[in-house]
């Protein structure tokens, strides 16, 4: 929200000062490209300081291409040296283009946009208005964003704007929506009723960091499923609570131009609904047809799996095209909004006249976050973050405490969940196997410090998405903003999250199947 109209409210308590004042700081700053465009100058400047002081980092860490256990040395990359100037030009577009966020959006959007234009969203959030009760909307919309980890990244695209529109057809703020959706999809990462793709991956990483201790260990997928379905109702209940207490009466009153028709349907509104729902059917039919056999082709070819690098997974965006472009044209033709197939390329020209703004933003977040990586400033900092909580010599909870904080610290700098368990699961999950507790417990600890500051670093993938869907509500929507709405999410789950792991360790409970929380030293 504008900070002019943020004066005509009352900050309560001294957090809610703390947050006003993040927010106006925030918005001091300049826009989010030019905040970007500062980050790559300022990295490029600390990458050439970093090099010529020789700061090098040497883990025992796990590769990410073979999987195997061995020493590591990452040294600072100057981007001011030639390789570094050429990589700046010559990979500028690849930067862009490779931007996962970027394909994702874009589309995805294209399906969005048919389902928008047509009218099918409108009709099914006029439904969801008339059918659900008003105090259950945010709880729906935190366990929904949550939910939709397990189509990988679908929630940032579809949930997020979606949770705005929502709550504006209830007559609430939409960026009270828009942070409850975030909140579940960044906030809530690992937690899940279902198996995600996040859970084997991060495994096979503890596997083999369990290997230096015990060469016979194995953790599954299914590691920290107990803990993570009770965890799903946990996030859900701290969602709900934040939003509707803190963030919600923070934001004030919605006075802006966008509004949500919250009439009852129309004969053909209903008519266009019947449409879609068959349709929707038949193509829900269809894919069912293509994953449920144990050779269906949208299967590992070789291991007959769906989650993971499978065609399923890795065709994720494109189903989720047809998911609502499929429904919207045909919800436009009992409708009468489309009277041809001009009608839907329309919709998807529509919303891709929409993105420019986004684009742009892209552009230079994109650069920003490959000029992190490739200078491994990201590297060096996980690195050196663990090797001081190594030092410290913490033991039990508070090392588990510790640790969790670490890694929510990391988080804020180096986005990807993998690459930064590889660095720290051959530390760690050793250090805890020699006191005595699982791999499961270290990697259940991680997954909480990596999941909560998601919403708040600017450095994770769809956070310029983010600030990109926020500002259709908000034109003068800055940073700041956006940061002092999260914060509250982000604190409350790091600590909510936290004593739910301390309960379930003084309680001896199992994580998963097969997962207990302690280890006997052979």
């Amino acid at each position: 929200m504008a900070n002019k109209e943020r004066d005509s409210k009352q900050s309560r308590g001294v957090f809610g000062k703390f947050l006003d004042w993040v927010e106006r700081v925030g918005n001091k700053m300049p826009h989010p490209v030019t905040i970007f465009l500062i980050l790559c100058i300022a990295v490029i400047i600390i990458s050439f300081l970093a090099a010529k002081a020789g700061v090098a980092v040497t883990y025992t860490g796990v590769d990410t291409k073979t999987k195997e256990i061995k020493e590591i040395t990452v040294k600072a990359v100057n981007l001011l040296s030639a390789d570094g100037i050429r990589y700046i030009f010559t990979d500028a577009v690849k930067n862009f283009t490779g931007f996962a966020p970027l394909g994702t959006v874009l589309v995805a959007m294209l399906g969005v946009g048919v389902a928008e234009g047509t009218g099918l969203i409108t009709a099914l959030i006029r439904k969801l208005v008339l059918s659900t009760p008003k105090q259950l909307i945010t709880a729906v919309v935190v366990f929904s964003g949550i939910m939709s980890n397990i189509a990988s990244d679908a929630g940032y695209v579809v949930l997020v704007p979606l949770g705005a529109i929502i709550f504006l057809s209830f007559g609430r703020h939409p960026l009270a929506g828009l942070a409850a959706a975030f909140a579940g999809v960044s906030g809530g990462f690992s937690a899940n009723l279902l198996i995600g793709t996040i859970d084997p991956l991060l495994g096979g990483i503890s596997t083999e960091a369990a290997k230096m201790i015990d060469a016979s260990y194995s953790v599954t997928p299914v590691a920290n499923w107990y803990f993570m379905i009770v965890s799903t109702f946990v996030i859900t209940i701290l969602g709900t609570f934040v939003t509707d207490k803190i963030v919600e009466p923070r934001l004030g009153e919605y006075k802006g131009a966008h509004t949500v028709d919250k009439g009852d349907l129309t004969a053909e509104e209903r008519k266009g609904l019947k449409y879609a729902g068959i349709a929707f059917l038949i193509f829900i039919a269809v894919i069912v047809a293509l994953v449920a056999p144990t050779n269906g082709i949208l299967r590992d070819p070789e291991t007959h799996k769906i989650l993971g690098h499978t065609p399923f997974m890795d065709g994720i965006v494109p189903i989720i095209l047809l998911f609502f472009l499929i429904p919207g044209a045909f919800y436009g033709v009992g409708a009468g909004t489309v009277k041809s197939s001009k009608d839907v390329i329309s919709g998807m020209a529509k919303a891709m006249s929409s993105m420019g703004s986004y684009i742009v933003l892209v552009f230079v977040a994109s650069q920003f976050v490959a000029y992190f990586n490739y200078s491994k400033l990201g590297t060096i900092l996980a690195v050196k973050g663990a090797t001081f909580l190594e030092a410290i010599g913490l033991k039990g909870i508070p090392l588990m405490l510790g640790f969790i904080l670490v890694s929510a610290f990391i988080n804020l700098f180096m986005g990807s969940a993998s690459a930064k368990w590889a660095i720290m699961a051959p530390i760690f999950i050793p250090m805890f196997m020699r006191l005595g507790y699982s791999p499961e417990f270290t990697q259940v600890a991680y997954r909480i410090g990596d999941s909560t500051t998601n919403i708040i670093s600017p450095l994770m993938s769809y956070f310029a998405v983010i600030v990109a869907f926020a500002e259709k509500y908000e034109e003068d929507m800055g940073i700041g903003t956006l940061i002092s709405t999260m914060i509250p999410y982000s604190m409350i789950f790091l600590v909510g999250w936290s004593i739910l792991l301390i309960i379930w360790t003084l309680l001896g409970l199992p994580l998963g199947p097969g997962a207990g929380l302690y280890y006997l030293l052979k």
